[in-house]
């Protein structure tokens, strides 16, 4: 009579022999000798876009090349160079999206920009970048209690479609000549408007 520990074993035997051959340690197969799925690769990451920079001064497109140096000395803000700090602000704010205060730099609390808050920021919508170079401000000149000075600009950047783009504009600013009864707001250079300069052909 056989043992009943002796045929516990072998029924053991014969089932281990029916079932799935265990993959060897290491191995990339899986149970039923098929590969394992390999992990998608990773697509390269996009090569980044080239900075934009504006033209050079005195070429198509640039600012003026008159070669007449920029006082470093200590300016006002009611002088030309206070004038001209209020163009690199408004860009400054232009470019980190700060769209409110850009457009409280325009005359008549941001009116005379032509639109109102929501209007002025979806007017920048289709860029990822905006820039501006200043150029040095004109004299000063006045007329009817107010006085005006013209600063150029050089404005530049990259769409949302990638293209790059530069133009030129002149900020003209206004403030009310220092007359009895002036506010301290009237008595600031606002921007009063900012024309474009009609594009120079390239040679």
């Amino acid at each position: 009579m056989r043992h009943p520990l002796l045929l516990a074993l072998a029924a053991l035997v014969l089932a281990g022999g029916c079932s799935p051959e265990a993959a060897p340690e290491g191995s990339d197969a899986a149970p039923n000798g098929s590969d394992v799925a390999q992990a998608p690769a990773e697509p390269p990451a996009p090569e980044p876009l080239p900075p934009v920079s504006p033209p050079e001064p005195g070429t198509p497109g640039g600012l003026p090349d008159d070669r007449t140096p920029i006082s470093e000395a200590p300016f006002t803000p009611d002088s030309a160079q206070g004038a001209a700090n209020v163009v690199q602000t408004y860009y400054a704010l232009i470019g980190e999206q700060k769209y409110a205060e850009a457009r409280r730099l325009w005359s008549d609390g941001g009116k005379a920009s032509g639109a109102n808050e929501a209007n002025f920021a979806k007017g920048f919508e289709g860029f990822t970048e905006y820039h501006a170079q200043i150029g040095a401000p004109g004299a000063i000149e006045g007329a009817a209690g107010s006085l005006y000075v013209e600063i150029p600009v050089v404005l530049y950047g990259r769409l949302k479609t990638g293209a790059t783009f530069n133009s030129r504009a002149t900020a003209v600013l206004r403030r009310v000549n220092n007359v009895p009864g002036a506010t301290p707001e009237q008595l600031r250079w606002h921007i009063a408007r900012i024309d474009p300069v009609a594009a120079v052909p390239k040679p």
